[in-house]
């Protein structure tokens, strides 16, 4: 007799089932019925995990939607059938709607699929928004190149604990200390670089049980001095964000594509989560 060989889920099929998973658990309450007759019609966990999808196939909402007609495996995964699945510009519309509430919880319980390290670090860059014409710039006040958006990630993982974006340019560390003091139960040893030297936010850190590895600004000895008893060792493991910061933009997109503010906000906290999800389905076992 034939031996039937093991059935082995693919890579997007068991990153599919963590996005439904976790989108499930964000939503207030129970989560709703995927589909019901209605206005809006379809649950959110649903179009979290649509755009969770969009992400990670790096596909346009209109090209997403025609591939997933031809993924029985993958929609069945949504509790739809193919001919149940939403249209592109419901997907698009949709995203508005949903709070950030959902889009950072989702976030947090991406970070929790880790095991975390004892060393955490936190850096900032600015990601590019996509190119507006001249009249549209004009229209919504569109200054801003780009978004600052600061990471804390951890470094044995590469898992990405939180993110702050602003259209604005505040001083590192005064977000770092916003950042830190969501997630202390998830740090041990916290390094960064010069842009985040402040004395209170050291102060803050300790008080809390983190050790901080902070190099200091160098305007004298007293700094020099510092820099020097510090653990090279420990600080350089700060240069994993910055890896962070390139696999996000090489993976996902160097160019944050939403044209509202808050919708860009929601775009980079998905890109987090998804990367996330993606690391944890690459490190278990098929």
């Amino acid at each position: 007799m034939k031996r039937e060989k093991p059935v082995v889920s693919s890579k997007l099929a068991r990153f599919t089932d963590r996005v439904v998973s976790l989108a499930q658990k964000a939503v207030v309450g129970d989560p709703d019925p995927a589909f019901e007759e209605g206005e809006n019609g379809y649950a959110d966990w649903v179009i979290v995990t649509i755009h969770g999808l969009r992400e990670y196939l790096d596909h346009t909402y209109r090209r997403l939607l025609d591939v997933l007609h031809e993924m029985h495996g993958i929609v069945a995964q949504l509790d739809l059938a193919v001919a149940d699945l939403p249209d592109f510009t419901t997907v698009c519309t949709r995203k508005q709607d949903l709070e950030m509430r959902i889009w950072r919880v989702l976030l947090r319980l991406s970070a929790e699929l880790h095991d975390l390290g004892d060393v955490q670090a936190i850096d900032a860059t600015g990601m590019d928004r996509i190119a507006a014409s001249q009249h549209y710039a004009k229209r919504t006040n569109y200054t801003f190149e780009a978004v600052k958006t600061t990471l804390l990630s951890d470094c044995k993982t590469g898992a990405i604990l939180d993110i702050h974006c602003s259209m604005k340019q505040p001083h590192d560390s005064k977000i770092g200390w916003q950042m830190v003091k969501r997630n202390l139960d998830k740090l041990n040893i916290l390094t960064a670089d010069k842009g985040y030297d402040w004395w209170l936010l050291r102060q803050r850190l300790r008080a809390e049980g983190v050790k901080p590895v902070i190099k200091h600004r160098e305007f004298g000895w007293h700094g020099i001095a510092n820099n020097l008893l510090q653990d090279d060792t420990i600080y350089h493991q700060r240069s994993n964000a910055e890896s962070t910061f390139f696999a996000l933009r090489r993976k996902y997109g160097e160019i944050v594509r939403a044209r509202t503010w808050f919708g860009q906000f929601r775009e980079l906290v998905l890109k987090c989560a998804v990367r996330n999800i993606e690391l944890s389905v690459s490190h278990s076992s098929p």
